[in-house]
């Protein structure tokens, strides 16, 4: 599997592969009190654990996890938030995706931008039929998110993902191969 050629985009964003510009972003989004909890960027980084984060977002693809994209202002070039396209189950036809914004660019549909663009793009792949998303019950601008983009809600999965230490319920949302 490739990088794209042409970076995906919907509206006023862009997906690109995250470069060291991006620390500001890292380190905005390791202040955040739940962005630490469910990924691999420690709470409160310093500059070089931002740029260790980054470093290990541009190796996804190499060690066969998939696509981690930096969400970027498509005027700017500025990266604003992120999302990925995870193909470990690719082989039964399966990806699920995620996505993050910073804190000071929430509230203007950048995650619903970013997620029709990696939506899309996701559809290049041939053997890919089925995205998913999980969403914490009580994120309810995540929901409105996901269903914005698209995606259907297909019921509550009971203590399915453990977030800091607590196992989780999570809604599942799914979209298919139009």
């Amino acid at each position: 599997m490739d990088w794209p050629t042409t970076p995906p985009a919907f509206g006023p964003v862009l997906l690109r592969e995250f470069t060291d510009d991006d620390v500001h972003l890292a380190i905005e989004c390791g202040a955040d009190p739940y962005i630490p909890l469910v990924g691999t960027l420690p709470a409160f980084p310093t500059h070089d654990q931002a740029l260790a984060w980054i470093t290990r977002q541009r190796g996804r693809l190499a060690e066969g996890a998939g696509f981690s994209f930096a969400i970027a202002d498509a005027t700017t070039n500025t990266a604003i938030g992120s999302t990925g396209l995870w193909l470990r189950n690719l082989d039964a036809g399966r990806a699920s995706v995620g996505y993050s914004v910073s804190p000071k660019h929430r509230g203007r549909g950048v995650a619903r931008d970013a997620l029709k663009a990696v939506t899309a793009f996701a559809w290049t792949i041939p053997a890919l039929h089925r995205i998913e998303l999980y969403i914490e019950p009580w994120n309810t601008g995540s929901t409105r998110t996901a269903e914005k983009a698209g995606y259907q809600r297909e019921g509550l999965l009971k203590g399915y993902q453990e977030i800091a230490g607590t196992r989780r319920d999570m809604y599942l949302y799914a979209a298919l191969r139009p």
